[in-house]
């Protein structure tokens, strides 16, 4: 391709809109298996089955908007104003309240307040807040990103991360449920192929995912972007593997 092709990608996905949790715009760009759980399937059973349910950083709430049924009480949290506002209207009519909170301890609500809490890539599980704001007997059931997650492309833009590979490690977080007090009941771990067929595709997610390459512009990492763009042209699809683990676990009655 020409460099004004290579320019024209980067462009378009530096104009996408990155608000919500939605990655439509990857389609055909992009692709990542999904772990064999079915975590939104999972998610939705549970609260077809709750009284009052709770879900932690539901981004957009894209994933929580897919549940058939809803509890009686029904809450979820989101920090970022964009994803509030874009919950609230999807959620909203759904018979789901949204909060505004700042993902830091302590959560807004009473102790007990909820008999399940559920999360889809929590930043951080702040697991004594988690049990307080369990039930007795109530559960607390997550995908969560895993160590080492998609570090192909991180250390692709800022070189060895030996220190970081160790974090979210699903043994730790287990560790640490039990330590809040937490009974973990189920823990399961995949490692799973993502392939970016363009460097375009790559900038979007960088853009998105700000966590990934902290402080991502394209201008500070053009020549990288496009020492890739000659790499994918020349071998195929650049490819890297997420990690993720489901964990459930229950508050003691």
């Amino acid at each position: 391709m020409s460099a004004r092709t290579v320019d024209d990608l980067i462009a378009e996905a530096e104009a996408a809109p990155v608000d919500g949790w939605d990655f439509s715009w990857l389609d055909g760009r992009a692709t990542e298996e999904r772990p064999s759980w079915g975590y939104a399937r999972t998610m939705a059973a549970r609260w077809a089955d709750a009284d009052a349910a709770l879900d932690l950083q539901t981004g957009g709430g894209e994933v929580l908007a897919t549940v058939g049924s809803v509890p009686r009480v029904a809450v979820a949290t989101e920090s970022w104003p964009p994803n509030v506002a874009k919950a609230t209207e999807l959620l909203h009519p759904r018979g789901i309240v949204v909060v505004a909170d700042h993902d830091e301890p302590p959560l807004p609500f009473a102790d007990a307040a909820f008999d399940l809490v559920t999360s889809r890539h929590p930043v951080v599980p702040w697991w004594g807040e988690i049990a307080r704001v369990l039930r007795p007997g109530g559960t607390y059931l997550a995908q969560h990103v895993g160590p080492a997650s998609v570090f192909e492309l991180v250390e692709l833009f800022l070189g060895p991360q030996p220190e970081a590979r160790r974090g979210r490690h699903h043994d730790d977080e287990a560790a640490a449920a039990r330590a809040a007090g937490l009974e973990v009941v189920d823990l399961r771990a995949e490692r799973l192929r993502v392939e970016f067929f363009d460097v375009g595709a790559v900038v979007y997610f960088l853009r998105k995912v700000i966590w990934m390459v902290p402080g991502f512009t394209v201008d500070a990492y053009r020549d990288r972007l496009l020492a890739l763009h000659e790499q994918i042209e020349a071998e195929g699809p650049f490819v890297a593997y997420s990690a993720r683990h489901l964990i459930e676990a229950r508050r003691p009655r």
